[in-house]
């Protein structure tokens, strides 16, 4: 499991980070997320606003973006919410990213579906290309993290980078991947094994056939 610090306050990180502020466009998402829900109730946008507000932050980085401790108060005080408040969602959720982060981050699953079908060697393939848990890599591409369970059991192993998920993964499928990625490139998300669209048996499909090329809508022949 990941091990979860904050970045110290400091001089530093408050001159860098002191006087955030929303861009007029995530303002604007804010404002939308805010809208949602009844008078009185505004503060269940926190999680929306959290999120926006390290995707700005990854957007002036060139990151995947974290939530430094000047930012987390500004949400405080755009929701009118004790700081507290806001510090204790952002350090409960994995998604929020509460150090800096590198321009990557690859989240590897740990849990025993991965961990049975490989993710130590997933994790050994990271670490080669230097990669180490809870660090951004010298280069300032990566950094890996050991997560828990994201869902993916039945495509297991699985590693999440950034926003996207990478399923049915061997090392040498991810070597393709992360090569990819630090060229530049988009890879394909999702299932890696040739001929499998979502997570339908590899080879044996006998029902849903409509399922191979695409997320075929059933509803209307049942």
């Amino acid at each position: 499991m990941a091990e979860r610090f904050l970045e110290p306050d400091s001089p530093e990180l408050r001159a860098r980070w002191g006087g955030f502020a929303f861009t007029s466009d995530w303002d604007a998402k804010a404002k939308a997320a805010i809208a949602r829900y009844p008078e009185g109730r505004q503060r269940s946008a926190v999680m929306a606003l959290l999120d926006y507000a390290q995707r700005q932050v990854g957007e002036e980085t060139t990151t995947q973006g974290w939530l430094p401790i000047p930012v987390i108060e500004y949400v405080a005080k755009y929701l009118g919410m004790p700081i507290v408040r806001v510090l204790e969602v952002a350090t409960f959720y994995m998604m929020y990213n509460l150090a800096p982060v590198g321009r990557f981050h690859v989240q590897v699953c740990g849990t025993t579906p991965c961990m049975l079908r490989g993710s130590d060697d997933i994790m050994a393939t990271c670490e080669k290309r230097g990669m180490h848990k809870g660090h951004v890599s010298d280069d300032g591409l990566w950094t890996l993290t050991e997560v828990e369970c994201m869902g993916n059991c039945s495509s297991a192993p699985m590693v999440q980078i950034n926003d996207d998920n990478y399923e049915d993964l061997t090392p040498e499928r991810l070597d393709v991947i992360l090569d990819a990625l630090a060229r530049g490139e988009t890879p394909k998300t999702g299932t890696q094994e040739p001929g499998r669209h979502t997570v339908e048996p590899v080879g044996a499909l006998s029902n849903l056939t409509a399922m191979v090329g695409e997320n075929h809508d059933y509803r209307a022949e049942w």
